[in-house]
């Protein structure tokens, strides 16, 4: 599939720094949704910046092998860019939006690295073990796994959330977390990473997405447990808390008029755009945090401390 996209220092200058004020914040993104979820980075406007070009990799991933969910777009998109200018090949097991993942590998490939897309419900146990058995195929080996894929769903009160979506939202954020892990963890050698995605949400309990905090900070949990398990075997675990980024999962889940203030909150008066987290995957994934496991590293802009 060929499609019409650029993401040279053009697009970055453009879109970066917004320049688009208000007297109290700097608005990121105009209103806007979507209806579907986690959401298509390619309907966004603007779209997601999630390379920085002036970002060189030094080998630090060298020959690695990473396992990215949700790496078609967001998050997992900067972070697959990223392992890869560092070195590492990366698979990237995604929902259904493919057109942003067949973007994102093409993204990769022009940068001279691998990537492999597998699509599939990560809900699923058959599809997390076709993930490793597939990763093992085509590369041999795993040396880093990340757990990004996620949903949110903006509700006001705990009784406007139906059975059905808590039950969807714990089986995509913490049952596809334990299920892909489980089936990785055979396969991790020493000095290998797991790299959980958790959210500032977690850390001070966002009213509109009790569901979604709820998962986030089982998250936190498996990270810590997990860590203290598998440190004698020196594999580490970690977790990221993001605060707003710019991606998918934004105009997907809140009403479009919260859009442009979202992010306001924070110390910094304004949200991220990918690129902005992308640093620290590389440094959980690789030896620069040797001796770190069981954190919460918290990338937020300041909207909480300490």
């Amino acid at each position: 599939m060929n499609y019409d996209y650029n993401y040279g220092n053009d697009y970055y200058n453009y879109y970066y720094p917004m320049g688009i004020k208000s007297r109290e914040y700097e608005i990121m993104a105009p209103e806007q949704s979507q209806n579907v979820q986690p959401g298509m980075e390619y309907l966004m406007n603007p779209r997601p910046i999630f390379d920085n070009p002036n970002y060189i990799g030094s080998g630090k991933l060298k020959d690695k092998v990473a396992i990215i969910t949700g790496g078609d777009s967001g998050l997992g998109r900067a972070a697959a860019v990223a392992f890869t200018k560092e070195g590492a090949k990366v698979v990237i097991p995604y929902y259904n939006e493919h057109r942003d993942a067949e973007e994102t590998k093409s993204y990769i490939e022009r940068l001279g690295g691998e990537c492999l897309l597998l699509s599939g419900d990560i809900t699923d146990k058959c599809f997390c073990q076709e993930i490793v058995k597939k990763t093992l195929d085509k590369f041999g080996k795993i040396d880093i796994l990340v757990n990004n894929a996620g949903v949110q769903y903006q509700q006001d009160e705990l009784n406007s959330i139906s059975d059905e979506q808590f039950d969807w939202t714990m089986k995509v954020n913490v049952y596809g977390m334990f299920y892909l892990t489980k089936e990785v963890l055979p396969y991790l050698k020493s000095g290998a990473s797991i790299i959980n995605l958790s959210s500032v949400t977690a850390f001070y309990g966002d009213p509109q997405l009790i569901d979604y905090v709820t998962t986030k900070g089982a998250i936190v949990g498996f990270t810590r447990a997990l860590a203290r398990n598998l440190a004698l075997k020196n594999i580490r675990v970690n977790a990221i808390a993001p605060g707003f980024f710019w991606t998918p999962l934004q105009p997907a889940c809140w009403v479009k008029e919260k859009i442009p203030s979202l992010g306001a909150d924070a110390a910094m008066a304004r949200g991220a755009m990918p690129y902005e987290l992308a640093s620290t995957f590389v440094f959980l994934a690789s030896d620069d945090s040797s001796y770190m496991t069981g954190q919460v590293i918290h990338n937020n802009g300041g909207q909480i401390m300490g």
